[in-house]
């Protein structure tokens, strides 16, 4: 086994963190800024890579922390490792309320994961986080994940976030319409497309969106109920609503805000 083997509690119930148990020398990466505790004895440090090529020269870690940019991720991930003499821990938080998903890689085909490009909350040391690219062009356009999507691998234990509940599914050679932004992961194996969600009419006045995202073929998906884009969206519109000023309060305002 190459990622090294830690130990983990999820706490909490609609908003949710991780704590991870450290034997001497283990080691945990994650995002910049994630960590919420850590007890005495556990060091950090920020490197460029997630270490998973500790053998990987100068450039070639320019290269992949130059990926993680086009994510919209941070050059740098931050190394957790225990340098104390008994077990240590260290807990991360998500950064917007939802579910905190473990997903031990080892057990899925190709031990990979693709999933929504800023999903990656933590994971063992030796998990590559690497990006990958949706070649069909519809999907880039109007999907809510893009042409970039984010590719876990490895033998050890990953976690991902997401926002609200997670429902997982598993597909038989079946197919799934999503709304977009509303997928956290799949398996490699499963195809990802965008489709019209359905006649002039519907995409217009259905409130289900123009587009929607198709998983299709064998094997799981994991879908979120409220992804943080939508949660924003809900919210401005609260705020349009409530807010004070002529327009909000029309019936040329409320016409603006059903076309939006």
């Amino acid at each position: 086994m190459r990622s090294h083997e830690i130990d983990y509690k999820i706490i909490g119930e609609d908003i949710q963190i991780v704590e991870i148990e450290l034997d001497p020398n283990e080691t945990v990466i994650a995002e910049a800024g994630a960590m919420l505790f850590m007890e005495d004895g556990i060091q950090f440090e920020t490197k460029m890579g997630d270490g998973s090529e500790p053998d990987r020269g100068f450039l070639g870690k320019i290269l992949q922390a130059g990926s993680r940019t086009l994510m919209g991720e941070s050059l740098f991930m931050t190394h957790f490792t225990n340098r104390g003499y008994g077990k240590r821990k260290v807990a991360f938080a998500a950064p917007y309320p939802g579910t905190v998903l473990p997903i031990n890689l080892a057990n899925l085909p190709g031990q990979a994961l693709i999933t929504q490009k800023d999903s990656f909350l933590c994971a063992a040391l030796g998990t590559k986080v690497a990006i990958t690219f949706n070649q069909k062009i519809g999907s880039g356009l109007f999907g809510g994940e893009g042409f970039i999507l984010q590719r876990l691998q490895g033998d050890g234990l990953a976690f991902i976030h997401a926002g609200g509940v997670v429902i997982e599914r598993y597909l038989n050679n079946e197919t799934l319409r999503v709304d977009t932004g509303c997928i956290v992961g799949f398996e490699q194996q499963i195809n990802y497309s965008i489709q019209r969600s359905g006649g002039l009419k519907s995409m217009v006045f259905g409130g289900e969106g123009i587009f929607l995202a198709t998983l299709s073929g064998t094997g799981r998906v994991w879908i979120q109920s409220m992804p943080i884009v939508k949660l924003a969206n809900a919210l401005g519109s609260m705020t349009s609503v409530t807010g004070s000023g002529k327009e909000s309060g029309s019936v040329l305002g409320g016409l603006g805000n059903l076309f939006e």
